[in-house]
């Protein structure tokens, strides 16, 4: 996650900052207002997609001892011996979790995209 929020500073023109100060921004007014919301945008895809990734491999947390929704499922399918419907449901519910979270995603770059439309 830094480097991705490195990467998207670096990838803010050294002129944005050089403008703002000539305008009569403080650096701090000029990151808030300028620097910070591009670096934002820059990073938003990166950073979502990262945090997909964490959602679909929380079943590795099992391996460490916090019981989640994959490990809870295992549990309950050794019990009644029904695997397949219990790896189902946890199928179908990592699904929903990344369908809402892309569609949140989707509408926050949309917003951060506005004053970039032409």
């Amino acid at each position: 996650m830094a480097e991705i929020f490195r990467a998207a500073f670096i990838s803010v023109d050294k002129g944005q900052m050089e403008a703002c100060i000539t305008g009569g921004m403080t650096k701090v007014q000029a990151y808030r207002r300028i620097i910070l919301p591009q670096a934002a945008r820059n990073a938003l895809p990166a950073t979502g997609n990262i945090f997909i990734s964490l959602i679909k491999e929380t079943s590795l947390a099992f391996t460490l001892g916090v019981v989640e929704i994959f490990a809870e499922a295992k549990m309950q399918a050794a019990e009644s011996f029904r695997f397949f419907e219990a790896y189902l449901a946890v199928a179908l519910i990592y699904w929903g979790l990344i369908i809402v979270y892309s569609y949140l995603q989707k509408l926050l770059e949309k917003y951060l995209d506005r004053p970039y439309r032409t």
